[in-house]
């Protein structure tokens, strides 16, 4: 689900690029009105728009839709610090309306609808180096931007990915994923279970945390 209209586009060509039009469905609406039950949930790059006022709404919509044994994960930027506005430029500019929390700002509401925190991972210096890679690719096709909208776009732009790459690096910010359950038994008792997907899924030849990082890009490269 997405109210993206580009991303939903997008991800339609994909789906029917991939032959998965039979088994993927991609919807243009607000998660609010969704009313099925699902064994899994993940939410990826979405949460930092929903608003701390909506927080509860949010977590409280997020129960109803998993089933007793299902398994949900949000995967948001956060702040390591405590609660704090937005930049005031990433506000007007880059994210209207948009907000990182700390953590301290989700958990309570994830109590209050009664839910299993079962794991937390915090990533701290993964995104800034996304950031930067993201920066370089930019750069390299900055021509190719301007013309598609101005010079004051691409300063913009510019200034926006390299002030956020310093803010994981040096200010605090970083990704958290948060695997949720509404029963204790849902999740596995270890991280176990990771490794071994991953090592059962890697070619012979490639680094360690390379299928797990392939799986994630492909996550996000529709979130």
């Amino acid at each position: 689900m997405t109210l993206s209209t580009e991303q939903h586009k997008l991800s339609r060509k994909r789906v029917q690029d991939a032959g998965l039009v039979d088994r993927v469905c991609l919807h243009l609406r607000d998660y609010r009105e969704e009313t099925g039950t699902y064994d899994r949930v993940v939410s990826v790059g979405m949460f930092e728009h929903v608003g701390r006022p909506h927080y509860q709404e949010y977590f409280d919509k997020l129960t109803s839709l998993l089933r007793d044994d299902g398994v949900a994960l949000l995967h948001t930027i956060a702040d390591h610090g405590v609660p704090a506005s937005c930049n005031p430029w990433i506000r007007k500019y880059i994210f209207p309306g948009g907000y990182c929390p700390s953590l301290s700002d989700i958990l309570p509401a994830i109590e209050r609808a009664g839910l299993w925190v079962t794991d937390i991972e915090v990533l701290r210096l993964h995104y800034a180096e996304t950031l930067r890679q993201w920066r370089e690719r930019f750069m390299a096709n900055r021509q190719r931007a301007i013309e598609l909208y101005d010079e004051r776009f691409c300063r913009m732009w510019e200034f926006y990915l390299a002030g956020s790459e310093m803010a994981f690096r040096r200010m605090g910010m970083m990704v958290v994923q948060i695997q949720l359950t509404k029963s204790v038994e849902a999740a596995p008792l270890t991280r176990d279970y990771m490794a071994h997907w991953e090592r059962a899924h890697a070619p012979a030849d490639a680094p360690p945390g390379a299928a797990l990082g392939a799986a994630l890009g492909r996550l996000k490269a529709v979130s």
